[in-house]
Order: structure tokens, then sequence, then C-alpha cells
């Protein structure tokens, strides 16, 4: 595909966001921009939320991490489909009932000021580190496929995406939102679905096929019982659980959407339907990656190493653009374009409201003012998700997806016991020191996890440091605990 192309496709998808962002966010205020003025379709923000969940992490590392990891990822899917129950039963009904926009100002409520403000933290930390991993990868494929070949390097080609997100995100807000990332979403399950069958077309292979080849192939083993490696069972499944916990129901991004729509009841909702269409559609990326492998195998394809292993996040984009026809470029691109914006969009959004609130900018400004601020603080969060995207460009050398799990759980391990311990416990704590304890916490996992190997007789941690990295910051929590009681 050229680059001329590339462009066209890219602009004119642009031009419907655009299009959407125009219409959505007329006579848009500050109640439309942090809760779409609590009006959004259910079904709207449940397709929604699967591009915030997949995007281009999913989309190019998923598939390509099936050779090393088989079909091992599923286990933690599985898990996720449990921690979305968690958060249906106990987290919304609580950010309901106090009608929260930030779900940080429950720490405020429950143990200080201070303690909503080390929340956001580690959520903004979170999320900016997360999204510019996301947001560098399908950049990175965007930029050797496509802008190389134009000559414009990759802090141009990177700023140029994050300023488009920036024309159709800082009116509207979330009623924005909630439209363009349904649309995107829509698109990147299309990539996946067309996909596959562009590959079975060009491998002339039927259902019948595609059972017995998943059946005898190396790739597609789900399940793997060894205690000592990352890839056991318990340890992905628990991991999953927690996984969806935090990144889903202690996540200011994931629950701004389902804050904003008209009841309880339709959140709840959301997130049922969320969790079933979330589980197929992983399946279907790595059932996209063991066909990718078959079909390189079948074709006689030489696919690109590195130190004597294969490029896993190079394969999808590889096979797809070079090796697979037209029609199946085109359904790469489009759904790369789509992960793209979906994986950073509603993160500049969510971030400018966690720091908006949580820090309490502006609290008393006019609508004039305070909407002048938000721009300024909205713009001010793309620049530092460039930045973050710059690092991740001269540091990353392994598939992302793993990188981005390992961040998840050192930084939302402490909003895990944060929220454990104000539900589960009357206890009262110290405000002051909460930074503190939330910092030591996953401190203590990382030398834990970098050194269980020699001081474990073997066993490495995996998603599980996630777990742990909580109860510290639980049992932190509780040495800090005053000796009064909050009120029944």
């Amino acid at each position: 595909m050229s680059p001329e192309v590339f462009l066209a496709i890219l602009f004119g998808y642009f031009g419907f966001l655009l299009f959407i962002s125009w219409y959505t966010s007329r006579n848009a205020n500050s109640a439309s921009y942090f809760l779409g003025n609590k009006q959004s379709p259910w079904y709207a923000v449940a397709l929604g939320m699967i591009g915030d969940s997949l995007s281009g992490v999913t989309y190019i590392s998923v598939p390509g991490a099936v050779e090393g990891g088989q079909f091992s990822y599923f286990q933690l899917v599985m898990g996720y489909f449990f921690g979305y129950m968690v958060i249906t039963q106990i987290l919304l009904p609580l950010y309901y009932k106090m009608n929260l926009t930030s779900i940080y100002s429950y720490l405020e409520s429950r143990f200080g000021t201070v303690s909503q403000r080390t929340g956001s933290f580690f959520f903004i930390l979170s999320r900016l580190l997360g999204a510019g991993g996301r947001l560098y990868l399908a950049a990175g494929v965007l930029q050797i496929f496509v802008f190389n070949d134009l000559g414009v390097p990759f802090g141009l080609s990177v700023s140029v995406i994050i300023a488009l997100m920036l024309i159709y995100t800082y009116r509207g807000g979330i009623k924005t939102l909630v439209w363009t990332d349904m649309f995107q979403s829509g698109f990147l399950i299309l990539g996946v679905v067309l996909s596959i069958a562009a590959i079975l077309s060009q491998m002339n292979w039927g259902w019948s096929e595609v059972v017995n080849a998943f059946g005898e192939s190396k790739h597609t083993q789900i399940f793997f019982w060894e205690v000592n490696a990352k890839s056991f069972f318990f340890k992905q499944f628990f991991g999953g659980i927690f996984i969806a916990i935090v990144m889903t129901g202690l996540d200011q991004n994931m629950m701004q959407k389902n804050l904003s729509l008209r009841t309880l009841k339709d959140a709840q909702k959301n997130i049922r339907w969320f969790s079933v269409v979330l589980i197929a559609v992983n399946f279907l990326f790595l059932s996209l990656g063991a066909l990718l492998y078959l079909f390189a195998q079948q074709k006689g394809i030489t696919l690109d190493m590195k130190d004597g292993k294969i490029i896993t996040d190079a394969v999808f984009p590889t096979l797809a653009l070079n090796h697979l026809g037209t029609f199946a470029a085109i359904v790469f691109i489009l759904g790369l374009i789509a992960s793209t914006f979906s994986s950073a969009d509603s993160v500049l959004t969510s971030l400018t409201t966690s720091f908006m609130i949580d820090y309490k900018v502006g609290k008393n400004k006019s609508e004039k003012d305070s909407t002048k601020l938000r721009h300024i603080i909205h713009i001010s969060f793309a620049v530092l998700l460039l930045i973050v995207i710059l690092i991740f460009q001269s540091m990353n050398n392994s598939a992302i997806i793993n990188t981005i799990l390992a961040i998840a759980t050192y930084t939302y391990g402490p909003l895990l016991g944060l929220f454990a311990f104000g539900i589960f416990t009357k206890w009262e704590v110290r405000d002051k020191w909460t930074p503190i304890i939330c910092v030591i916490s996953p401190v203590i996992c990382y030398l834990l996890s970098m050194n269980s190997k020699a001081w474990f007789n073997g066993y490495e941690f995996g998603h599980e440091i996630l777990i742990l990295n909580g109860l510290l910051t639980f049992g932190g929590l509780m040495l800090i605990r005053k000796k009064s009681l909050i009120a029944a």
C-alpha cells in the first residue's frame, strides 16, 4: 500500500471522527465534558470500552505473542470476567450512591485529601505510562510502514496523531468520546474478523481445516500447570481477576464513561455485556495469532528476527501489509488507525478530569474560566503523553503488552489496597502517611520480583504480584490506622 493511499484513509477516518465531535459537542459545557450530562446509552459505552481495553496492544502484540506464550494469555482473560462481576456488585453501587465524577473522591470522603490525591497520582502515572506504551506501539508500526517512506521522523508523526486527537476531544470530552470510541471499537473488531477471513482465503481453508490445525499446533495450548512459571494457570487467572478490578473498576478512564450512564442498572448491564464481548474478541485475537504463524509456515515466509528470536510485534503488520493482499492491508490499516486513536483519546479526558477534581484545580472559577483552564490542562497532558511515547521509543525491546501489564502490577497495586481497606474495614488512617505506604509497597514488590528465582527456589512472580502489592498496601494502612472507627 502506497503512503498516499494510507494518508487518504487516515484523513478520511479522521474527518468522520471530526464530524462526530462537531455534532456531539454543540453547546457542550463542563457537565458534558466530565459525565456527558448523564445521558450516555449503555450499549454505546459497552462497545466503546472494548476499544479502550484492547487498543493497539491487543491488535498487534497479542497475535504476535502467541509464538512464545501460546494461548496462555486467555487464562488471564478468563479471570477478567470474574473481576468485572466484582465491579458490578461492589464498586459501581458505591460510585453511584456517592454520585461521583472522579472515583478518587471516595478516598477523600473515606480517608482524607492526601489519600485522594495519592490515588489520583497513581492513576495519572499508570495511565500516562499505559497509554504511552499503547500509542507507541501503534504509532511505531505506522512509522515503519508509512511515515519512513515519506521521510517523516517519528517525533513529528506521533505529534500529528496526538494533535488530531486533541482536535476532536478537547471540547466535548465524554459526551463526544462515548460515540467516537463506539465507532472505533467497531472498526477494531472488524479488523480482526476480516483479517482472519483474508488469511483463510489465502490458505484455502474452511473451518474444519482450522479446527484440525489448531488441535495439532504448538501455538494453541491454553492451560499451563508449571507452578514456578509465569504462565501457571492460577497466577494468570487470579491475576486477571485483580487486573480487571484495578484497570477497569479503579481506573478513572474506564469508570468515567460508566458514570455517564443514566442509572446504576444501566452501568451494571453495560459491564456485563462488555465482559462477555471482551472474552470473545480476545479469543479471536489469539486465533488470529495462531493463523498468522500457520500461514507463514504454509507459504514459507521468513519472519523478522532479532537476537535469534522472532520480532513478535512485527508479525501481524508484516504479513498483513506485504503478503496477504490489498484487501487485508486496507483492513489492517483501518483497524490499526482505530486502535491508535482509541488507545489514547479518552485518556486525555480522564486525566484532565482526575487532575482538576482531585487536586481541586479551578474549583471556584466561572464556567468560562474553568473551561479555558480545562483546555490548557487537556493540552498539557497531550504533551506529557508525547514525552512518554518518545521515552518508550528509546528503551522498549520486548513485546509491549508484557511491559504495560508489568507497569500495571506496580502502579495499580496501591489503588487496590486503598480501596479494599476503605470498603472492607471501618478504620480511619493517618492521612498524611498514606503516600509513604503507597510508595513502599510497589518498591518491595519490585525487589521480590527481581530476586524471586534466587530467593524462592526458582519461583517466578507473574501477575499475582499485583495481589501482593495490594496486600502490602492494605497491611501498611493497618499500621497507620487510628484508634477511632468511622461512623456506621
